[in-house]
């Protein structure tokens, strides 16, 4: 096994067959960072949503997706040009992954891949138990969606963050104030029809406690941008908060808990959610 990756596993204490596909799962994003970073892709674009949390700012939940926004709006951006670089840096480490573009919705400003590659095999290269591989099915397929916002709304400011394996890289992300704008707009914008996204919410309460700062024009931009809110007056704090506890009063606290619970280790975490809890530590948010 490459000794990088060697000590990438040494940061899990896998167990289960689950602990040993999320461990994998993050080896084969990390991987694709460097890829995109050696690709020049940071140039071009930031890293954001929840696996930017995990990756570079120690968010304690499990992420499925690699999530980025263009820098500024290039409606003519194809991830397909990047396709061969990713599938050899992973190939540089053992890793046999294949690239899918997809194609792109009419009218939907984002950029859509999929990295994919057969789980039993990738879990050989990490060298994962022979009984844990044999339980795998021959042809399950871990996929790993990469999303580009080609049309993002402004405001945003980013920073250069160094990630050290499996070899020293740094990656362009959003700053935590925008980053934390874009999550409550996932709070209160995203549709999941009945559905709740609980990993929003738990992304919340994280935030609140590591990091409460939201840059409110941000928020402003985003919401502006998606049509969900037409306010003449500027966006406030107190507007903020008034959205929160409507979108709280909806909230199917179990619903929401049940979503979560699968990327978490931990489950007393989700002791105290509770309506009357979300309300209380939205009023700790600050505003620059």
């Amino acid at each position: 096994m490459n000794e990088a990756i060697r000590q990438m596993l040494e940061r899990y204490a896998c167990r289960t067959r689950d602990d040993h596909i999320r461990a994998l799962r993050e080896i084969l994003q990390q991987i694709a960072l460097l890829g995109l970073w050696r690709a020049k892709f940071f140039e071009h674009a930031a890293f954001y949503g929840g696996t930017a949390l995990r990756v570079l700012y120690g968010l304690d939940r499990y992420s499925e997706d690699l999530d980025f926004s263009l820098l500024k709006p290039a409606t003519d951006f194809k991830l397909g040009a990047y396709g061969d670089s990713l599938c050899r840096e992973l190939g540089s480490f053992g890793f046999d992954v294949s690239f899918e573009s997809r194609k792109r919705r009419v009218r939907s400003a984002m950029e859509s891949a999929f990295l994919k590659a057969n789980t039993r095999q990738q879990l050989i290269v990490i060298k994962s138990s022979p009984v844990l591989t044999q339980s795998m099915l021959a042809g399950q397929v871990m996929k790993i969606k990469l999303e580009v916002d080609t049309d993002p709304p402004g405001g945003f400011e980013t920073e250069s963050r160094a990630v050290l394996l499996p070899v020293p890289f740094a990656v362009r992300a959003y700053r935590q104030p925008d980053l934390f704008a874009g999550k409550l707009h996932a709070v209160l914008c995203r549709k999941w029809k009945t559905r709740v996204k609980g990993r929003d919410w738990y992304d919340l309460v994280w935030y609140v406690g590591h990091h409460p700062q939201v840059r409110l024009s941000h928020l402003e931009a985003r919401m502006r941008h998606s049509g969900d809110w037409t306010g003449q007056a500027e966006f406030s704090r107190t507007d903020l908060l008034d959205l929160l506890h409507t979108a709280i009063g909806k909230l199917d606290v179990n619903q929401a808990r049940q979503e979560a619970e699968r990327f978490v280790s931990d489950k007393s975490s989700f002791d105290l959610w509770s309506q009357p809890f979300f309300r209380q530590i939205i009023e700790q948010i600050e505003t620059v």
